[in-house]
Parts: C-alpha cells; sequence; structure tokens
C-alpha cells in the first residue's frame, strides 16, 4: 500500500492500537455525518509491538481486554512500517504521511527545547480531518518540538531564557489539533502538564 493510500484510509480506520499519545477524532454532532463517519482513534506507543496486544498474539499471559475490543469493533491494520525505529519520526511519518527524513531530523529523537519538526503549514492528519467535518484532539507525549517562549519575546532554545507562564507555540495546535493536553516528554523537563499551549504550574528547580 502506498502512502498515499494508508493517509487516505486512516480517515475511514476506527482504531490503530499502541499506548502513549492518542489523537481522537470526533464526527460533528449530525446524524446524517455520523453514519458516514466513524469516530477515529488512533494510539501510539513507544516500545509496543503486534504481541503486546492479546487478540494478536493467543500465546501472551498479559490480558488486554480493551485493546481487544477496540480490535474486535474497529479495523486492524497490521502492515505498517516506520522509517524509524524511535518515537520522534514514527509520530511524523503517522501525522504527516512523510518519511521521517525529509524533514530536518535526519537521526535519532528531537533533541530538548527542540523547535517544532512539523513545518508550519504543512497539511497533517489533524487538519485534513478537520477538511472532512472532524474534530480533533490530541492527547499525552508530543515530543515532535514547540516554541518555547522567551523572556522579552520570541522564542528560545535555552531553559534559563523561557517564559514559562507565556503561550508556547507550534505543539498540537500548530500541527492542527482542535485541543490537546500533555507533555513534553515524561522525563525531560518542564515536570508539568501543558493544555493548549499552556502550562498547568510554575516548575521549580
Amino acid at each position: 500500500m502506498r502512502r498515499t493510500e494508508l493517509f487516505k484510509l486512516v480517515t475511514g480506520v476506527a482504531v490503530i492500537c499502541t499506548l502513549t499519545q492518542s489523537v481522537i477524532a470526533a464526527p460533528e454532532k449530525s446524524p446524517e455525518k455520523s453514519a458516514d463517519k466513524p469516530n477515529i482513534v488512533l494510539i501510539l506507543a513507544d516500545d509496543m509491538g503486534i504481541d503486546s496486544v492479546q487478540a494478536l498474539n493467543d500465546k501472551s499471559a498479559i490480558p488486554t481486554p480493551c485493546l481487544d475490543a477496540l480490535l474486535e469493533q474497529g479495523m486492524n491494520f497490521s502492515d505498517a512500517h516506520s522509517g524509524s525505529a524511535v518515537c520522534s519520526p514514527t509520530r511524523y511519518g503517522i501525522l504527516t504521511g512523510r518519511y521521517s527524513w525529509r524533514s530536518s531530523l535526519k537521526r535519532g529523537i528531537v533533541g530538548q527545547w527542540q523547535s517544532p519538526l512539523i513545518e508550519k503549514n504543512r497539511l497533517a492528519l489533524p487538519g485534513m480531518l478537520k477538511s472532512l467535518g472532524y474534530n480533533t484532539a490530541c492527547i499525552g507525549k508530543w515530543h515532535l518540538g514547540w516554541n518555547w517562549p522567551k523572556k522579552g519575546g520570541g522564542f528560545t532554545t535555552k531553559m534559563q531564557e523561557i517564559d514559562f507562564g507565556g503561550k508556547i507555540e507550534g505543539g498540537p495546535a500548530g500541527c492542527g489539533f482542535d485541543y490537546a493536553f500533555g507533555d513534553d516528554v515524561p522525563n525531560w523537563q518542564p515536570f508539568v502538564w501543558i493544555e493548549n499551549g499552556n502550562m498547568l504550574g510554575v516548575p521549580n528547580k
């Protein structure tokens, strides 16, 4: 299957399973639209394989009843491949439909305090879904870069210069999501939740 075909298929997919970041898209509340546009739940997890869901691995000793139910009620798309074995490039590929090495990131992951990897004004999955009448949300780990506000104006990549009361731009909202809640990377500073670009609290040292 070509990438463009996969990008189109995702608009009709009900579920693709994994665990740390989710994209939730709900069709607008119209009876006639609801029948044609299913809800879409896309879950992306670090270090998760096909054997992590019990319904796909009858030898698994770990029950996964909720994921099994999503699999049974939705679609099982099991022939997708990432151009990289780590998280940032994989997430970039899913959201843009492009090979990760076509971005500025040629290897590894997005660094701490780094600017957005997804280019401004690039059509991504949430923007495409929005054009089809969906409302979208991104919940969990982002790790695709932000424009961190600098004290006195502008942006910075240095923690000591960051205005933690300012608006963080270029994250999920910059990618086209209507709503976002989560963090940058759980084990990296700042250790605070971020909702729609606003940090919910001020990090201490």
